[in-house]
């Protein structure tokens, strides 16, 4: 079987997982925003997606591209400050159709955030969060930043790849 890994992110992190994925597993890796890959080619696909603003900024694509996709084998992976949890499975239902996340497989993975490197609007957004934020240690993360980037972070990832036939 032939896989590819397609991202989309805006900062750099879930960029990073995705070429870290593509070095372990030689497959090829796309920013969605490229039109330079041809889904037809793949029979498993890896997606990486940012969450910004509780959301995922793959979802647009994917619900784009479901027709074309929704028969393969996917495996999501999700790029935030948030852990694993309801919080984050929440935003995640907030973006994607129930059919849809059924027939994916979802890891979450922890990025990393440097106020300074955002944009203004993205600054301003995180400030509300996190005065919105009743997590202490999540409010400072939103205020200070954050680094969760790890390249072992993959390995669950890998085991779905060598689990999947």
């Amino acid at each position: 079987m032939n896989g590819a890994i397609l991202y989309s992110g805006k900062y750099g992190s879930t960029a990073q997982y995705a070429h870290w994925i593509g070095e372990a597993t030689g497959w090829a890796v796309f920013d969605v925003n490229d039109a330079n890959y041809d889904l037809s080619e793949y029979d498993r696909l890896i997606l990486g997606s940012s969450v910004m603003i509780f959301k995922l900024s793959i979802r647009n694509w994917v619900k784009t591209h479901w027709a074309s996709i929704e028969n393969k084998s996917i495996i999501l992976f999700t790029v935030s400050g948030a852990a694993a949890g309801a919080k984050l499975d929440g935003w995640i239902a907030d973006s994607l159709t129930e059919s849809m996340l059924l027939k994916m497989q979802h890891v979450a993975l922890r990025g990393r955030q440097h106020p300074k490197e955002l944009s203004w609007w993205d600054r301003i957004i995180l400030r509300i969060g996190a005065w919105k934020n009743d997590d202490p240690e999540a409010k400072k993360q939103e205020l200070e930043g954050f680094d969760f980037m790890d390249k072992s972070s993959v390995d669950p990832i890998l085991k779905l790849i060598q689990q999947q036939p």
